[in-house]
């Protein structure tokens, strides 16, 4: 399968967690998890982990929701 690299601010991928909240659960479940584990990885590097709950990280996007 071909894959594709999208490079977003954390504002546009909270726009893009939120939208996907809105379609059916079982549609979306695993293209969810799969951004937001790739999200939390990057943002993990660069904010080194500093806090696991700030803004600024997007698993605690939906949870807030």
């Amino acid at each position: 399968m071909k894959k594709i690299k999208f490079e977003i601010t954390v504002e546009e991928g909270n726009l893009i967690f939120k939208g996907l909240s809105k379609l059916p659960f079982e549609e979306v479940y695993e293209l969810i998890g799969k951004l937001n584990e790739q999200a939390n990885r990057q943002l993990g590097k660069e904010n080194n982990q500093e806090d696991k709950n700030g803004p600024d990280n997007l698993s605690n996007f939906l949870e807030n929701q």
